[in-house]
């Protein structure tokens, strides 16, 4: 017999479409590791369509949006980037991975041997860091640069 655990595993976090309000919102919960998809352009409709075909909750700011019988949608009442992580996070909830998404285009980083990466990035940075990742979507190269500590503060995560 397996022992059994006695702490609840969080569940994962619901696969998300962000809609075009909230552009700069859909970028951090990618970083936060959300799966964060983005609609840019279209209707309501085609937007709710996308939506229920992809399995994603909706997050808007649109309150009527919000409202609609048989939407599966999360509203930000926030104005600010900040409070909206803040209230975005707590309503979505789960244990996502930070730092495993590519905030541009949503693709799962992989990660990239540093061999690999002398050609892809700035000498100084091949010098200065140890790893890597790769969108495989978009093809971008990540690192943690000078800026890691400003995402982890915003993000609220302790690495």
């Amino acid at each position: 017999m397996l022992p059994q655990n006695h702490h609840a595993a969080k569940a994962d976090p619901p696969p998300i479409l962000v809609d075009a309000m909230l552009g700069r919102l859909a970028k951090w919960l990618r970083l936060a590791g959300y799966d964060a998809a983005y609609w840019r352009d279209g209707s309501d409709e085609a937007l709710i369509d996308r939506a229920q075909a992809d399995g994603r909750l909706i997050v808007t700011r649109d309150r009527q949006l919000a409202g609609r019988r048989g939407v599966r949608a999360l509203f930000i009442a926030a104005e600010t980037l900040d409070a909206q992580i803040v209230e975005a996070r707590a309503a979505l909830g789960g244990d996502p991975q930070p730092f495993t998404r590519c905030p541009e285009c949503n693709s799962t980083l992989a990660d990239l041997p540093r061999t690999a990466a002398r050609d892809l990035v700035p000498p100084y940075v091949w010098n200065t860091q140890a790893e890597f990742h790769r969108c495989p979507g978009c093809g971008r190269v990540y690192w943690k640069g000078t800026h890691w500590p400003a995402v982890q503060a915003r993000l609220r995560f302790n690495e």
